[in-house]
Formats: C-alpha cells, sequence, structure tokens
C-alpha cells in the first residue's frame, strides 16, 4: 500500500488533504485484510469447483461419452462406410441431469465470483460538488446587512459597561 500515492489520489479526487499518520489509512490496511481473505476463500471454491469439473469430464472420457480425437492435423478421416458405428451409450437420466446440474452450478459460481469480483473492486467516481455561484444578494439580505451596520454604530455609541453585556448576550446559544 503506496500512502502518498493513495494520499495523492484523494487529494485529486475530493480536494481533501490526507495526512500520513490519519486513521484512515488503519482503515484501509483492515479493508485490504479482509479484501484477501475474501479472495483466498473465493480461489478456494474455483479450485474445488475446477476440480469436481476436471474429475467430470474423466468419468465422462472414461465412458466413453466424449469423443477423442487422435488423428493427426494432416491425415484424412476414413470414408464413413468404412467407419464401425460408435456403440450405444446408455447413460442413465437421473446421473445426466446431475452433471448438467453439477456444471450449471459451476457455472453460476463463477458467473457470481466475477460480479462480486466487479461490484468490489469498480466503485463509480464521487460526484463533482456543486459549484455555488455568488449571486447578488437578496432583498432580504440586503437589508438585514443594512439593519446589521445600523446596530453595530449604535453599540459602538453606548459605554463600555452596556457593550461588555450586549457581547455577552451574543455569545450565549
Amino acid at each position: 500500500m503506496d500512502q502518498q500515492k493513495l494520499r495523492t489520489l484523494v487529494f485529486e479526487k475530493t480536494g481533501v488533504r490526507i495526512d500520513i499518520d490519519d486513521p484512515i489509512f488503519a482503515l484501509v490496511a483492515l479493508n485490504e485484510a479482509v479484501l484477501a481473505e475474501a479472495v483466498e476463500r473465493h480461489v478456494e471454491l474455483l479450485d474445488d469447483a475446477t476440480a469436481d469439473l476436471a474429475d467430470q469430464v474423466q468419468a465422462l472420457q472414461e465412458s466413453g461419452s466424449l469423443c477423442h480425437f487422435s488423428k493427426a492435423a494432416g491425415e484424412r478421416p476414413a470414408p464413413a462406410a468404412l467407419v464401425a458405428p460408435p456403440p450405444a451409450i446408455h447413460v442413465q437420466p437421473l446421473r445426466e441431469k446431475r452433471i448438467i446440474a453439477i456444471a450449471g452450478g459451476a457455472a453460476l459460481l463463477c458467473a457470481f465470483v466475477v460480479l462480486a469480483g466487479q461490484a468490489l473492486l469498480l466503485r463509480p467516481a464521487p460526484a463533482p460538488a456543486a459549484a455555488v455561484a455568488a449571486n447578488e444578494l437578496t432583498p432580504g439580505q440586503s437589508a438585514a446587512l443594512r439593519e446589521g451596520e445600523k446596530l453595530a454604530a449604535i453599540v459602538a455609541r453606548l459605554d463600555p459597561k452596556t457593550r461588555a453585556v450586549i457581547a455577552a448576550e451574543m455569545q450565549k446559544p
């Protein structure tokens, strides 16, 4: 984790300066640790699913359910009349459904892992802060400023004790 690079990135995107000793870096380190653990778990799940899929493919090859291509690239295949028909394959419907269900589950698991990774790693950029344009003052604001200036002039003409009392009252919430 390059703290200087993170500080620069945050400043460029938000305009907020972050100090090296800022506690936010502790959260960044915690986030990295949690992410690494989650990725490790998903990799283990993918490895298990891949091993299961390889076992299933091996079982299909051994049972003769898959085609085996052993011809060299340059050889011509034998005429169809000379090739013996393949032996009849009797796959139980339940086993076939189980294999399809496992393959579908593996595909869904892979899709979930990809979508979860995208959701975790790809965050949209924050919306830029709305710039407030300084327009002219409203009539109410202008009147309030004029009244405040009058009160400031009146208070300045009062004796020091009364000014101190007024200043103390203005400090109260």
